[in-house]
């Protein structure tokens, strides 16, 4: 199977895209090396091979949860640039107009 000019002027028309006639000949050659390439994958014998939904099994990739002592307010806040008692400060960013 190969990809033709007119196969790339389509495709491009499909996506909303313009091409020269140097970037449509170019891509005509990038798109058949890569359908070449995929030509040489389906040689490959994969009777016994079991399809994948990822390249890499993993089995829950997630910590444990564990309890932990938590952050004071005070150490929270120490190094606030501009705080209340118990909250950061920052400046209104939403116009309420």
């Amino acid at each position: 199977m190969s990809v033709t000019k007119k196969d790339v002027e389509n495709i491009a028309s499909l996506a909303r895209l313009k091409f020269n006639d140097e970037e449509l000949e170019n891509f005509t050659h990038q798109l058949n090396q890569i359908l070449s390439y995929v030509e040489k994958l389906n040689e490959l014998n994969t009777e016994n091979v079991e399809p994948l939904s990822h390249p890499v099994e993993n089995n829950n990739v997630f910590r444990s949860d564990e309890l932990k002592t938590s952050v004071t307010t005070e150490e929270a806040l120490k190094n606030a640039p501009d705080r209340t008692e118990e909250f950061f400060k920052a400046p209104k960013v939403i116009n309420q107009e």
